[in-house]
Order: structure tokens, then C-alpha cells, then sequence
């Protein structure tokens, strides 16, 4: 780990001030994936400056819904009763992450901007455009087991590892931005880029622009999420769904829809939504939303005999999770 400066403001406008002042500079929260990277030796900040103190760590009902403060840990997000009463998909993600002692450090507004474990981004002495861009993407034939099957580009397969990302993708949700110009809203499914010909930028936000809080409104229907992984415990999405489904009288009124584990970004299953809307809430109308959602799914051939597993398996995940959300009589 190389030398930096600490700074520890007053005030959220003054770091975010400093951070912006200074293109070496970062914040640093919970510090659950910065410190790692800081000895892996792939970041290397000239300036850290501690939010910690700074970002609000309540959670307020909002009309409609709740307002999580940025500084809130999963783990008190996760325990809320509201969030557990009405958000239970959001619950369910948060507790399918990491382990109990990172949960218990890991905050709202540095969850969802984690970077990817992509083994080849996380060795300095490998390739990577995310890491190192214009320097090739080493895991293109290599170890891609774990890799993108939707969106990804000739520049980086790399999939987004936050659980709790894909809940809030599913959900209504808003992102409170305060940058050097001020503050701003942005909706989360806006807030991550897919990797096209500039992987190394992982979100929309600009360099100096801190995450205060985030918005969520209660959906109306069922909720269920569904995470698969090699094992039990601590361990990343091969594939994930969240979904929320309202369903009256056997027909979908309305689906919200996200997939973790297959993309640069928490995909918000568009397609899958707009085939169930309107239609029936049968076996043969969720497979047929599986199997609209995955048609441009493209797997990484690796020596490690890549991933095209993955899309049978997104396919009977997404499945099994909508059939989750219905109620059974109609089911």
C-alpha cells in the first residue's frame, strides 16, 4: 500500500469539494471495497477523504416510501422493519450479501458503486481496460465462468457483484447526488454504464460527485429474490433476480424486473417486463418472458469451458423467481 493523505471535512459539500479538486483524490466510506483495492495495489488515491461522519445514516418515510441515508449500513437497512415489511425484496438481496461483518461496514451509497471482481481486473499484472484502459481485457478467452452474457463488449466482460444493486434496479428508485455544481436526482437504473468502448467507467457520476441518499417507493404486488452461487455463503451471483409482480385476478398488472450476475451493470429486465404486462400469470408466460429477456444473450467461451451455462440458468432462475411472486391460485 503506497502513502495518501486523509482528510475528514466538516461537511459533505466540503469533501466534496476537495475530492473534486484533486483527480487523485476518492471518498471513502465503509471502505469494504476501496481498502481492498488499496492492497491489491489497483487504486491508488494521492487523497482519501472520510465521508463516514458525514452522510446521513437514517432511514425517513417519504411519501410513498423511504429515504435511506447514503451513510446507513446493510445491515441496519436490511433489519428495518419497513424495509423488511414493504420492501422484502430489498431485504432479501441485502442479507444475500458478503458476510455479517461486512454488512455491518458496508453503507448504502458505497454498495452500489462496488467495482467488479473480475479476477483479471483485481491482478495488476494482467490486462485490463477497466483497470488500465487501452490495455486489452485478459479475461476475453480466459476464465469466464463468471463472466457477462448480456451487454458485455470487445472491451470488457466484467459483471457488477452488488446484490443489493440488483433490488433497487427492480424497485422505483432514485439516486440524491451532491456534486460542485450542486445537488442533483438521478434514477438508479441510470446510474451504471455498460462497459462499451470506455469500461473504466463504471457509473455516470462525475469524479467529485457523492451519493447522500437514496430514494425507494413501496411497489404494489408480490416480492421475491432468488440468488445462485457456488456456495451457500460469501459468495457472488452466478445469476440473481429480483422481481416484483402485481397480479389481480391471474393477470400481471405490472412487473419490475432486474438480473444480477450476467452483466457490467444490474440489468433491468425491460423485455421480460413488457412481455408479462397485460398477460396472464401462467408457467408458459414466465418462460416466455425468460426466453425474451435472454435472446440477445451472448456467453464468453474460456478455457475454463466457459459460461454458456449461464443463460439455461438465468432462464430457470428468472422463472423460478416469477413463479415465486404469484400468488398460488393463480399460479
Amino acid at each position: 500500500m503506497r502513502p495518501f493523505a486523509y482528510d475528514r471535512p466538516d461537511t459533505a459539500a466540503a469533501a466534496v469539494a476537495a475530492v473534486a479538486d484533486r483527480p487523485d483524490a476518492a471518498f471513502l466510506g465503509g471502505g469494504t471495497n476501496l481498502v481492498d483495492h488499496l492492497r491489491l495495489g489497483i487504486a491508488d488515491p494521492g487523497l482519501l477523504v472520510d465521508v463516514t461522519s458525514l452522510t446521513s445514516t437514517e432511514i425517513v418515510d417519504i411519501d410513498g416510501g423511504l429515504r435511506i441515508g447514503a451513510g446507513v449500513t446493510n445491515a441496519d437497512l436490511a433489519a428495518d422493519p419497513r424495509v423488511r415489511a414493504r420492501l422484502p425484496v430489498l431485504a432479501a438481496a441485502l442479507l444475500s450479501g458478503a458476510s455479517g461483518q461486512l454488512r455491518n461496514m458496508a453503507t448504502t451509497g458505497g454498495n452500489p458503486l462496488q467495482r467488479t471482481r473480475c479476477p483479471y481486473f483485481q491482478d495488476p499484472a494482467s490486462a485490463c481496460n477497466k483497470r488500465v484502459p487501452g490495455s486489452g481485457c485478459a479475461a476475453i478467452g480466459g476464465a469466464t465462468r463468471n463472466h457477462a452474457i448480456l451487454g458485455a463488449s470487445e472491451h470488457c466482460i466484467a459483471t457488477h457483484p452488488s446484490d443489493m444493486a440488483v433490488a433497487l434496479a427492480a424497485l422505483d428508485t432514485q439516486v440524491r447526488i451532491l456534486g460542485p455544481d450542486g445537488g442533483r436526482t438521478l434514477a438508479f437504473t441510470d446510474l451504471h454504464r455498460l462497459p462499451g468502448d470506455t469500461p473504466e467507467q463504471d457509473t455516470e457520476l462525475a469524479h467529485g460527485e457523492l451519493i447522500t441518499a437514496i430514494d425507494v417507493s413501496y411497489p404494489r404486488g408480490r416480492h421475491a429474490y432468488r440468488k445462485v452461487r457456488d456456495r451457500a455463503s460469501y459468495a457472488f451471483a452466478l445469476v440473481s433476480v429480483a422481481a416484483v409482480l402485481d397480479v389481480v385476478d391471474g393477470t400481471v398488472l405490472d412487473a419490475r424486473i432486474a438480473l444480477g450476475g450476467v452483466a457490467h451493470t444490474p440489468w433491468r429486465a425491460v423485455r421480460a417486463e413488457d412481455t408479462l404486462r397485460g398477460g396472464p400469470a401462467t408457467e408458459e408466460a414466465f418462460a416466455a418472458a425468460a426466453e425474451a429477456e435472454l435472446a440477445d444473450a451472448r456467453p464468453q467461451p474460456g478455457f475454463d469451458g466457459g459460461n454458456a451455462f449461464k443463460i439455461p440458468l438465468a432462464r430457470r432462475t428468472l422463472t423460478a423467481t416469477l413463479r415465486q411472486t404469484t400468488p398460488r391460485e393463480t399460479a
